[in-house]
């Protein structure tokens, strides 16, 4: 008996025509938007000319990434980049699985929508409300903090928070999980959701208890999210982040603690109109970031869970 044959792309669209009504002006912005800049990447390989355009300027071969990696700032540039990222895996990244879990755990509807409103409410503020707040917070002259440690009798006198290196990566990470705490913990909620009630009695009638029953069900059953979301963050391991370290790291006494690859080709590629050498490090970033992605992806893929 013979296979039926495979109906045309254009049937099989005809049949799907309103769901690819809504994907098409997705793929259109994307490729508006992400693809066709790409030819863009061009500039890192060029002595690039803004009079002359990219199609008519000097190609430079490797001598932006040369420049780069011979930069007497790449080294604390890399070391801030990844220490930063690192800092905000280990502390960032379980703290909303924490947070889902504590939420799932209770019953007083009312006051778990309260906790959740406030938790979500920072992820809607910009970067820019954020930074006056802990400005504000931190301040020498009646900032909070610093009156909260005096009135205890832990300090004399004010500190100047964000004036002290050593304090701005803690500071950096703990706003982090301020702001993105409550939003992130909405997919693992989500998760927890679909975990199968029965399985809760079942462990209950067995004598199991709460904590048993979140380390024997509900933590391996959200486990393929939890990997997921894990292999992305392994992918941006050298996206430190831009916005926030911005405007935290105002003050220049900072930049050794805050300079990371993001705000170093912001300060080189727009304020100095270096624009090829900014190129050549971001692409850099870039080539990196996938190469990471896929070692990750391939390792997770092991699990039985993969992005593709």
């Amino acid at each position: 008996m013979k296979a039926a044959p495979k109906p045309s792309f254009l049937k099989q669209f005809w049949k799907q025509w309103d769901l690819q009504s809504m994907v098409i002006p997705g793929v259109i912005f994307i490729f508006i938007f992400s693809y066709i800049p790409m030819y863009g990447v061009l500039m890192a390989f060029q002595k690039y000319d803004i009079f002359a355009g990219i199609w008519k300027s000097e190609w430079a071969g490797l001598a932006n990434f040369r420049m780069f990696f011979q930069a007497p700032e790449f080294l604390n540039i890399m070391r801030n980049t990844i220490a930063i990222s690192l800092f905000k895996l280990v502390i960032s990244f379980p703290a909303p699985i924490l947070l889902a879990l504590m939420l799932n755990e209770v019953r007083h509807m009312a006051f778990k929508r309260i906790i959740q409103t406030v938790s979500y409410l920072p992820y809607f503020l910009s970067w820019v409300i954020v930074s006056g707040f802990v400005f504000s917070l931190l301040s020498v002259d009646n900032g909070t903090i610093n009156i909260l440690l005096q009135k205890l009798d832990l300090i004399e006198h004010p500190i100047n928070f964000l004036a002290i290196p050593e304090y701005f990566w803690t500071i950096l990470v703990s706003v982090n999980v301020w702001k993105e705490i409550g939003f992130a913990s909405i997919v693992y909620l989500a998760a927890i959701a679909g975990v199968d009630p029965t399985l809760y009695e079942a462990a209950s009638i067995d004598g199991a208890s709460r904590f048993k029953q979140i380390y024997l069900i509900t933590l391996p059953s959200i486990a393929p999210v939890i990997i997921i979301f894990m292999i992305l963050a392994i992918g941006n391991i050298l996206s430190a982040g831009f916005e926030d370290i911005l405007l935290l790291a105002t003050n220049p006494i900072l930049r050794d603690y805050s300079d990371v690859i993001d705000t170093y080709v912001y300060r080189v590629g727009i304020l100095k109109s270096r624009f090829s050498y900014a190129t050549a490090v971001g692409l850099f970033k870039a080539v990196i970031s996938v190469t990471l992605l896929i070692v990750a992806n391939r390792l997770a893929r092991r699990a039985g869970v993969s992005l593709w």
